[in-house]
């Protein structure tokens, strides 16, 4: 967990930031369109760029922090048996253990040689 959420909070390209980048981008947008309305929508826009996504930011950096601090297994997590139970859909999902490996696929048998007509 504190992975994705380094993720979201990374300050030079996290996903807090980019979405920070399309609000304040939404305003310059709005401030060119000319209606009385949208003033007021740019407004907006960069007040929730500048202070909610700031709030939220800081909120995510201390939980992050805090869990990244932690070197504990999770409570709620069974032992991995690396069984799935018929009730589950994925072993992530209750299984601490890491995923087994990836498999490749087989490669194509090679081409016969032949004659070419």
């Amino acid at each position: 967990m504190a992975a994705a959420l380094t993720e979201l909070t990374a300050a030079h390209d996290g996903i807090v930031t980019a979405l920070g980048e399309v609000l304040v981008a939404t305003a310059d947008f709005h401030d060119g369109l000319g209606q009385a309305s949208d003033p007021y929508t740019a407004r907006r826009l960069r007040y929730l760029a500048d202070e909610h996504l700031r709030v939220l930011r800081s909120d995510l950096t201390h939980t992050r922090d805090a869990l990244a601090d932690r070197h504990a297994p999770h409570p709620g997590r069974s032992t991995c048996t690396e069984e799935v139970p018929a009730t589950e859909r994925e072993r992530s999902a209750v299984c601490a253990c890491p995923p087994p490996p990836r498999t490749l696929p087989a490669p194509p048998p090679p081409v016969a040689a032949g004659l070419r007509r």
